[in-house]
């Protein structure tokens, strides 16, 4: 019996039957085939007589009836009311037919006698009851994308050849392999909860004599000797997918599965070909080989699409406007661990991410590119699902400014939390364009100074003006003829765009992700102008308009205008360059790269390193 309030198993199959109508019209018994009866099977066979019909005896059907033939038809038009409902399988389908061809078959229970196949997908299964038993003849059980957590063995028919539990909440095989049916041949366990593998081992053949294929793909296995161990038990076994484990992204999984294995056919939806067997024959004798750890190269190309910031600054000779520098970076998330330096880099914050939603935790002790912001930590849900990975942000080198920005940027990482290293690659990382300014001030530069310097300074050459030079004025001219020694503020950054970039086909069989990041057009402010010597003189002035005539202001007023169109244009050449002038803006793009290092690329990169180190020793 299914506990209350669970939906059970056998529950949603009475539902699926209500569902597919097999009583109602065109299927099952009714004035539309009263003459569809036992009387017109076959004598001998049993079976629905409609090879025995004559030709002609369509027409002698009943009126109101109609022949069976027409019925199907009705059942396989995707254009009929009575087509195929959503989600209707190839077993449904057959199971409707035979509802039309032969009802008497399918009244009462006497459908749990011909059933072959059951799919319940996506229904909220809970529990597989007992009920299921009563499908004496089923060898087939699809029940993929329910609740299911936990599967008793002993309610399941000892005729079953395959079982998919695919998408569903399965965190323990101990209930399964109680009495696990004898000849299943396939067994699904896909997008579950496992961790294994268990100590008491459930994945032999000790359970599993006639086991074929094997799918336990994005789960939470680790060990990798460990599972191996237990595979090899299955003589029968030729499928196996263990893509999507932390286990996969070791760089040794995959040819050491297939020299410990050598009766495997396909690997990860994949086939196992000769050359591949040679290619990696001896691996399993080298288990010291097998680290636990995976080795992950980013790689950032040219920056493309940053408008000029000289367009921005127009500093005049001799004014007091800081001078501004400009330097530009690519930020990007990874999972922590150990980093091997190939590439001049700045680590620069600590975040927290869940598997589904990056939430950004900033350090208190951010270094340099650091934003100083701090986020408040999303806890994950409590869903049995691995804890939220600890990641960092990493950027290139600072750049300045250029049409093409060449970060040549690459960076490998190391890996040891292969589990954490799983939820970063299923949440994709955020890819960032930073643009730092830094302004940089003369050490005298004091407005509030300069201006009471300059009063005493007109005083003195009233009074000394008969006077020669003194010393003191030539200290000052020594010092005027020396450059300002300069005083930055600190660095002011700003985002120009930001994306976030899909890693999960690397938790697939893919081994490289390489995308160009388009953050758009920027748009551009209008340019900074310092108040030039004429605009000073024309404010210092604007006191005596009233008091001029109307014809000289309006004069003036049509100067000023022409005068301000100049400036725009003049503004707009020093934005736009004549070689661009006409050309369509650039998007903000840089080229990003994820490669995941698979034996034996990993092995050539480790002897060179190795080598690397005995010549420097």
């Amino acid at each position: 019996m299914a506990a209350p309030g669970r939906c059970s198993l056998s529950a949603a199959f009475r539902q699926h039957l209500r569902h597919l109508a097999l009583q109602d019209f065109p299927c099952g018994l009714g004035s539309w085939n009263k003459s569809c009866s036992p009387a017109r099977r076959h004598p001998r066979s049993g079976q629905p007589g409609l090879g025995m019909r004559v030709a002609g005896q369509d027409e002698a059907l009943p009126l109101g009836e109609e022949s069976p033939e027409a019925l199907v038809e009705l059942l396989r038009d995707p254009h009929s009311p009575w087509a195929p409902p959503p989600g209707c399988s190839p077993q449904d389908q057959h199971l409707r037919e035979t509802a039309v061809l032969a009802p008497e078959l399918i009244r009462g229970s006497k459908v749990l006698q011909i059933l072959r196949s059951l799919q319940i997908v996506g229904k909220g299964v809970e529990e597989v009851d007992e009920g299921l038993l009563q499908l004496q003849q089923l060898e087939e059980l699809i029940l993929s994308a329910n609740h299911i957590s936990r599967i008793t063995s002993a309610n399941l028919p000892r005729t079953l050849k395959v079982l998919e539990l695919c998408c569903n909440a399965v965190a323990d095989l101990q209930d399964l392999c109680t009495q696990p049916p004898p000849e299943l041949q396939h067994l699904g366990l896909g997008y579950n909860r496992l961790r294994g593998p268990s100590p008491d081992k459930y994945l032999t053949v000790t359970f599993w004599p006639n086991l074929v294929s094997l799918d336990l793909s994005f789960n939470n296995f680790t060990d990798l000797l460990g599972l191996v161990s237990q595979l090899s038990s299955l003589q029968k076994l030729r499928i196996l997918v263990l893509q999507g484990n932390p286990l996969a992204l070791i760089p040794t999984y995959r040819g050491f599965l297939v020299d410990s294995l050598p009766k495997l056919s396909i690997l990860d939806d994949t086939h196992v070909e000769p050359e591949e067997r040679c290619r990696f024959h001896g691996l399993a004798r080298q288990p010291e080989l097998i680290r636990c750890e995976a080795r992950v190269v980013v790689s950032v190309g040219e920056i493309k699409g940053v408008p000029d910031p000289r367009a921005l600054q127009r500093r005049e000779v001799g004014s007091e406007a800081p001078l501004i520098t400009y330097s530009y970076c690519v930020m990007y998330e990874f999972v922590e661990g150990e980093e091997l330096e190939d590439g001049g880099n700045t680590e620069v914050t600590k975040i927290h991410q869940s598997p589904v939603v990056a939430t950004r935790h900033v350090d208190s002790s951010a270094s340099a590119w650091g934003t100083g912001e701090t986020g408040r930590q999303q806890e994950p849900a409590a869903t049995g699902e691995p804890k939220a990975h600890s990641a960092k942000v990493f950027a290139t080198p600072g750049k300045p400014w250029a049409d093409t920005i060449d970060c040549s940027y690459r960076k490998e990482h190391t890996a040891k939390d292969l589990v954490g290293l799983k939820s970063y690659l299923e949440a994709g990382t955020t890819v960032s364009v930073v643009e730092e300014q830094v302004l940089s001030w003369p050490v005298n530069a004091d407005p509030e100074g300069n201006a009471v310097t300059t009063k005493k300074a007109g005083r003195g050459l009233q009074k000394n003006s008969a006077k020669g030079p003194s010393p003191r004025d030539k200290q000052k001219k020594k010092k005027q003829g020396k450059p300002h020694e300069l005083r930055s503020d600190p660095p002011i950054r700003r985002t120009l765009g930001t994306t976030r970039v899909t890693l999960e086909a690397l938790l697939a069989t893919e081994d490289l992700v390489a995308t160009v990041c388009d953050f758009g057009i920027l748009t551009t402010e209008q340019p900074l102008q310092t108040p030039g010597l004429e605009e000073k003189v024309r404010t210092k002035k604007g006191a005596d308009k009233s008091q001029k005539p109307k014809a000289e202001r309006e004069s003036q007023a049509s100067q000023k205008t022409a005068a301000s169109a100049r400036g725009k244009r003049k503004t707009k050449t020093a934005a736009e360059p004549e070689g661009n002038r006409g050309l369509p803006p650039v998007p903000l793009t840089v080229p990003f790269q994820v490669q995941l290092l698979r034996w034996p690329l990993a092995a050539r990169l480790q002897s060179l390193e190795s080598a690397a180190v005995g010549n420097s020793r």
